[in-house]
């Protein structure tokens, strides 16, 4: 299997070990870890990963970092948190997909499977999203912060597969906390993006360039009013979340909770700044 294993980890002694169970079928494990002060390391070690640590500063420089600085015995990596898991019939698909691509090709894309407990969150999750996971070692870096984005001098494939996502393993607690630290984040970028006029953004819309569109779109969204009541009528009504019961009820408005702090916090940074926007 020419496929090695990158894992990001910070206290995932509850997750780390069904993680690297998905994945066993690879020769090389890698866990980059923040300063775990639980037993990650120990049952990462235990179960013959190796494991290199990095104090953390923001994802995009602990991705590139794992990208850049880490030697993997393969030619492709594939990046996953440590509560995600590799099916496998996803297996199957980057077994074939990597032993036959061109060489130009330097990236995969798939998308993910959340799941509140054991509901899978479809519509409230706003399903589908792709994520670029899977990476020819040396042609790949990441920017952004939070919510990273993915770049390559080669192009883009996707696979049809999903990969699984238990964003609530370790309970709600955890996740309102993650997610706290996350909007302080977002809001930051937003802040920073608070000025731009919007004839500019406006072009963006157009752009060929899918990433900056995307920036684009999103810097207009969050400029929108009311935009985390919009999101919670998105995901619950739209997006029919209503269907899947109370985990659909739940994780449409935490989700509106998230923009919701983004949002304030935004308008904190700007109005300390003394900048219009706040």
């Amino acid at each position: 299997m020419s496929v090695s294993i990158l894992i990001l980890t910070l206290d995932e002694e509850v997750d780390i070990a069904a993680c690297i169970r998905s994945v066993a079928w690879s020769t090389d494990i890698v866990v980059l870890d923040s300063g775990s002060r639980d037993r990650t390391l120990g049952i990462a070690v235990s179960m013959g990963a190796r494991v290199v640590v990095r104090p953390f500063d923001d994802y995009a420089s602990q991705r590139n970092f794992g990208l850049r600085e880490v030697e993997y015995r393969n030619p492709w990596v594939l990046m996953l948190d440590a509560d995600e898991r590799v099916p496998p019939e996803l297996r199957a698909e980057i077994e074939a997909c990597v032993a036959g691509a061109a060489p130009e090709v330097c990236l995969f894309r798939m998308r993910r499977q959340d799941f509140l407990y054991d509901t899978w969150i479809r519509g409230s999750g706003g399903y589908p999203t792709w994520f670029p996971r899977l990476a020819r070692v040396g042609r790949v870096w990441v920017e952004r912060s939070v919510n990273e984005e993915y770049h390559t001098d080669g192009s883009v494939a996707a696979l049809e597969q999903h990969l699984h996502h238990y964003p609530f393993s370790k309970g709600l607690e955890r996740w309102i906390g993650r997610h706290n630290a996350y909007s302080t984040l977002e809001a930051q970028l937003m802040a920073q993006r608070a000025r731009e006029p919007l004839g500019g953004l406006l072009r963006g819309l157009l752009d060929a360039d899918p990433l900056r569109r995307r920036k684009a779109i999103k810097t207009l969204v969050y400029r929108a009013p009311g935009r985390p009541l919009l999101v919670f009528l998105a995901l619950y009504v739209a997006r029919r979340g209503f269907m899947e019961g109370r985990a659909g009820f739940t994780f449409a408005m935490l989700r509106a909770w998230y923009e919701f702090l983004i949002d304030c916090k935004r308008r904190e940074i700007l109005r300390s700044a003394g900048r219009p926007g706040a």
